[in-house]
């Protein structure tokens, strides 16, 4: 898995071994990124269930002033670091070993653009949606990557989905304000 495109193109990452976490294809990064080309600039990030951190690290590439990685998994914390470390971004980000609630309580900055890619089954994603909202700028953009089977809600607070994007068994739903 590499960096797309901007200041860490081409930058191979490193993913978990195992099970445990479950990487964003290539594909699917690319259609999302694709989508919210515009919308990244300058934005404060949220990559809230991390794991390689891969899409916060491609937001940071291509020009997000901060993104603030969250994992309750210490081996996926390290692996983001590590990631930071190679493409030269960490000085941009924030990285932090603990639950989405958690992170989520200690947020003090409204986010703009917010990747939210929880383990599918358990149903995580309306919840967190939820939380979030009092924690968004008003014109903040939050792409979710599910199950391609999960329908997610058309709307949360000022925020409405547009159609699900479906890749093989991942789903991709995106939320802007209205």
């Amino acid at each position: 898995m590499r960096v797309i495109t901007g200041s860490a193109r081409g930058r191979q990452l490193i993913t978990l071994k195992g099970d445990a976490t479950r990487p964003t294809t290539q594909r699917v990064k690319e259609a999302v990124f694709s989508a919210i080309q515009f919308e990244i600039e300058g934005r404060r990030v949220l990559d809230l269930f991390a794991g390689s951190g891969q899409m916060g690290i491609e937001a940071l590439s291509r020009g997000a002033a901060h993104a603030l990685f969250v994992d309750a998994a210490r081996p996926a914390v390290e692996v983001i670091r590590r990631n930071l470390a190679h493409t030269g971004l960490q000085q941009k980000a924030t990285v932090l070993c603990r639950q989405a609630e958690g992170a989520l309580l200690g947020l003090r900055e409204p986010v703009d653009l917010v990747f939210l890619d929880p383990p599918y089954g358990l149903d995580l994603l309306p919840q967190t949606l939820a939380r979030l909202q009092p924690h968004l700028s008003p014109y903040a953009t939050v792409v979710c990557e599910h199950a391609a089977d999960q329908t997610l809600p058309e709307s949360f607070g000022t925020w409405v989905c547009g159609p699900a994007r479906r890749y093989s068994g991942v789903g991709v739903t995106i939320y802007r304000s209205r």
